[in-house]
């Protein structure tokens, strides 16, 4: 399996307090991973700290066949290296429609000149609706985002970062807030991105971790705690002892 993501040795402390503790663990190029742990276990900051937006006190995060630091690089750079972030609120463009949300998200030269002249072509129409078709939104492409449903929100959130080609896409609690039907197809969109880029999912739901059918990494106290397939750590006692509380 080839890496694509190595995290080695990382520590950041706040005021005192180690939210990550030497933590160290790799995800495969093509590789879905579900993130589980306590509230306060590390996994909100581990993304951060994936996506610059928190620097750690030590260790290393390298990305990519070509191992760059991303710690030497600033939250817009590593946006464009290949790494995507969906935060748990949706946060699409209200009052654009689907289609012009996923337009601005192609991934494309976003100079002032390029920007100023940009004349939207027929490939770009066509990566556009297969976009839509991917993510379940084909027959929206003429709404406005606003007046989605939560969960179509979330979706179109989704096919946004997909626009991008990210090659690591991190996706935080997506399945909060959603219906039965909607929480279905969300798997199966995060399942075939899966396919062709690294998913890692931070998720309290074990339903739908379960779902998910991959690896489970287990957080507690900012370092691993255990890891394998959902059934294998939750059999483990120090996780039923930690996570479960039992």
């Amino acid at each position: 399996m080839n890496t694509i993501l190595e995290v080695s040795g990382v520590s950041v402390s706040f005021d005192g307090f180690k939210a990550i503790n030497n933590l160290t663990f790799t995800i495969g190029s093509a590789e879905m991973r579900a993130i589980i742990g306590p509230n306060g276990a590390g996994k909100t900051t581990f993304m951060d700290i994936v996506t610059g937006k928190t620097k750690p006190d030590e260790g290393h995060v390298v990305f990519g066949e070509k191992a760059i630091s991303l710690l030497r690089l600033n939250e817009a750079q590593i946006a464009q290296a290949g790494v995507g972030r969906k935060f748990q609120r949706p946060t699409v463009f209200e009052d654009q429609s689907v289609f012009d949300n996923l337009l601005l998200a192609l991934r494309k030269k976003r100079g002032p000149l390029a920007v100023l002249f940009y004349l939207q072509s027929r490939e770009d129409r066509a990566k556009v609706e297969q976009l839509a078709m991917e993510i379940g939104l084909k027959d929206q492409l003429e709404r406005k985002s606003g007046e989605l449903s939560h969960g179509q929100k979330q979706w179109l959130e989704i096919g946004m970062l997909l626009a991008q080609d990210p090659k690591v896409l991190l996706v935080d609690e997506p399945a909060a807030g959603m219906t039965p039907e909607e929480r279905e197809h969300t798997t199966g969109l995060l399942v075939e991105a899966a396919k062709t880029r690294a998913v890692v999912v931070v998720e309290h739901d074990m339903e739908f971790v379960r779902r998910l059918n991959c690896k489970v990494t287990v957080l507690h106290e900012g370092s691993v705690l255990a890891e394998g397939s959902l059934d294998h750590v939750t059999k483990n006692q120090e996780v039923i002892d930690v996570y479960l509380g039992r």
